[in-house]
């Protein structure tokens, strides 16, 4: 049984077993009466909005009262919504599936007696929390509301810094058990129409039963790409002042309902590593927040390395870079200090996660001092050792891409490897592996990871090391 039959007690049985509804204590089912027919109101506890619901039966009851007649009962359901349903967002449907998908996502069914229709009313309240500044992407400057984990809320924030009529917000589906709601948000005269078109068919093509994991998992169906290649392939932000530049620029935003992010469609390095600070400073100081950031990322590849090659050729250092030496003895091989320390790191790291905020001042103190003086008075770790890493992982901070992040610890774990087993040669070989690795991938779209270097163009990666002036830019 697909369709809805007029009689209201077949429609009720099939529904009572359909939802397992004696098995379920938050599904409810109210059978009432209007004018001599009976209906039905089904809904979900904790999602409907009672007293929306209650005004709209009061309405029913009243003008169904003052029928004088039982002739003037609507004879169809459309005229029954026309005259007796004062409700932007109710609509009609005639088969059992869609109607019961949109009484798990929340909305309110409710079923008469001789219609074969019933009607679906959109009186739902999510258990959402407050928008607040996010932590993951906060600014010095700039508005302190972030995305939230309610999709409606996350349009509505992006719908009010674009009021254009060309803003689209188009909703998929995705998940055969979940039917996770999905929207992509885009400008339809700046969008790319046939990544649009590629994504849109990528989405409807998803077999998996559900998201589990929200964004990670809708990236890795709709872009299966390589798991060796360490370095994202999308930029989220949980910014909407973010996602509605990213909008104007003419990229695709994909946003997921239960997730308090956006996921920006495509992304190349450049796009993964900008924020927002620096547009809300000064075309200079965002110049300079952005050549600071860029030359930092290189460190956190470069020093750990070539701190390793100068402790396995001290002889080669110029005297001017003497003091960086090692005085101490080395009772562990540098090679192992630093991938101890890089698993050390990433160890506190969690546990400063998984630490409830009451006790983490403490965890850091004790790991300061466990980490800090005393492992270097054990012998496990020289001084130096120990500064060169601090620095990483400090500087890892500077990035706001996790991901981006730990595809430079993965290639500098890879390129020290290479290096303390075959010296100059393993850590050419390791720089080779780090640049093809960014040469050889691809944005979603199928354009190269590093323009504008490659293919290069000036006039574009100027923009994006130098910031310009709104007007120098919509001018050009």
């Amino acid at each position: 049984m697909e369709k809805l039959s007029k009689n209201i007690d077949i429609n009720m049985n099939y529904l009572s077993k359909l939802l397992c509804i004696n098995k379920s204590f938050d599904l409810i089912t109210r059978v009432i009466e209007l004018k001599g027919h009976k209906a039905a109101i089904y809904c979900i506890d904790g999602f409907v909005k009672s007293d929306t619901l209650e005004k709209l039966l009061e309405f029913m009851f009243k003008k169904t009262d003052s029928f004088k007649q039982p002739e003037d009962f609507p004879t169809d359901a459309s005229s029954f919504l026309t005259l007796l349903l004062p409700y932007c967002e109710i609509k009609l449907e005639a088969n059992f599936a869609p109607a019961v998908t949109s009484l798990l996502k929340g909305m309110s069914l409710l079923i008469i007696d001789g219609y074969d229709q019933l009607f679906i009313i959109d009186c739902r309240s999510y258990p959402a929390r407050s928008i607040s500044e996010p932590d993951k992407d906060k600014t010095m400057r700039g508005s302190r509301d972030g995305f939230v984990e309610t999709l409606v809320c996350n349009t509505a924030l992006i719908r009010r810094r674009i009021r254009d009529p060309k803003l689209i917000m188009e909703m998929q589906q995705a998940g055969t058990r979940s039917k996770t709601d999905i929207c992509l948000c885009y400008l339809d005269d700046l969008v790319d129409k046939k990544l649009l078109s590629s994504i849109r068919k990528r989405i409807q093509n998803i077999t998996v039963q559900s998201l589990t994991m929200n964004q990670e998992s809708l990236a890795e169906c709709i872009f299966p790409y390589k798991w060796f290649n360490p370095f994202p392939k999308f930029k989220f932000t949980e910014r909407p002042d973010a996602a509605c530049a990213a909008v104007f620029e003419g990229n695709l935003i994909i946003l997921v309902d239960n997730s308090p992010s956006a996921m920006i469609l495509p992304s190349s390095l450049f796009d993964i590593v900008e924020e927002a600070d620096d547009y809300y400073f000064p075309p200079l100081t965002g110049t300079y927040l952005r050549l600071t950031r860029a030359l930092i990322a290189l460190m956190t590849y470069f020093v750990p390395v070539l701190y390793l090659l100068s402790t396995m050729h001290p002889t080669m250092l110029p005297d001017w870079l003497s003091f960086i030496a090692i005085k101490d003895n080395i009772n562990v091989p540098i090679i192992l200090q630093l991938l101890i320390l890089e698993l050390a790191l990433d160890g506190l790291r969690l546990a400063a996660v998984n630490t409830p905020n009451m006790l983490s001042t403490p965890l850091s103190i004790t790991a300061g001092i466990v980490l800090g003086e005393f492992s270097v008075k054990s012998g496990w770790f020289n001084s130096e050792s120990m500064v060169y890493m601090a620095f990483i992982f400090v500087a890892n901070y500077t990035q706001s891409s996790y991901e981006f992040g730990y595809a430079l610890k993965f290639m500098r774990i890879l390129t020290l490897i290479l290096t303390a087993i075959f010296d100059f040669w393993g850590f050419a070989a390791g720089v080779i592996l780090f640049i093809s690795s960014m040469i050889c991938n691809k944005t979603i779209s199928g354009y190269p990871y590093l323009y504008p270097v490659i293919p290069f163009s000036w006039k574009a990666l100027s923009r994006r090391f130098f910031r310009s002036r709104l007007t120098d830019v919509e001018s050009k």
